[in-house]
């Protein structure tokens, strides 16, 4: 008999969701990274966009499209999703996965370098109520940053795969994108503009809400 883990117990007690689990099968039919962000980290983006009904979300790395469903389901009608993604052909199967979903209409895609796209939001005066991090590692540090200076007052700032599968914790691991996401978590739990916790459940999850 398969030992359980935590997780896949929690998982258990959950239906499984026929429109996340589509988006699963196109992204391995895709022969895309399947580094999808876990199903109950998923339910929490939901719950909470929903909670602090957050009107403008913007997610950096879209990948196939499964967060992207998460953070739309949470949305009230006139709702925004900005997705950035460095890669035409994912964002074209994120798009794809989100209008299948029957979400369309809440999200944009944005391709290229996700911190030109942050700096010209910057400039531009966007504020947003919700962040979703998910995307190049080496460059969390940097989101983290732009999205604080992109941040509504009690904006919520998600970061995803803080353990980097238990590479942060081990002090052998020295490449620049593990270093880089050991920043991101001192950052996290320090900034004085920011109060945070970090879940260490599946991969880990920052969560920080700015002052």
């Amino acid at each position: 008999m398969e030992t359980l883990t935590a997780e896949s117990y929690m998982e258990g007690l959950y239906a499984d969701d026929p429109v996340l689990e589509r988006v699963k099968e196109v992204i391995r039919t895709n022969n895309m990274p399947e580094i999808s962000i876990a199903p109950g980290y998923g339910r929490l983006l939901t719950m909470l966009v929903t909670m602090i009904g957050a009107k403008k979300v913007l997610e950096i790395g879209a990948l196939g499209g499964y967060s992207g469903i998460c953070l739309a389901r949470g949305l009230q009608e006139g709702g925004k999703l900005i997705s950035l993604e460095l890669k035409q052909e994912f964002a074209d199967v994120a798009k794809q996965n989100v209008a299948d979903a029957g979400l369309g209409q809440f999200v944009e895609y944005r391709i290229g370098e996700a911190l030109t796209h942050l700096n010209e939001l910057l400039a531009q005066g966007e504020r947003f109520d919700f962040f979703f991090i998910d995307a190049d590692k080496v460059n969390y540090p940097n989101y983290l940053e732009l999205a604080i200076q992109l941040a509504n007052p009690g904006a919520i700032i998600a970061g995803d795969n803080t353990l980097m599968r238990g590479k942060v914790v081990d002090a052998n691991q020295t490449k620049a994108s593990v270093q880089a996401m050991r920043s991101f978590n001192k950052l996290i739990a320090e900034d004085p503009r920011l109060e945070s916790t970090i879940l260490p459940a599946y991969d880990g999850l920052a969560l920080a809400r700015v002052k």
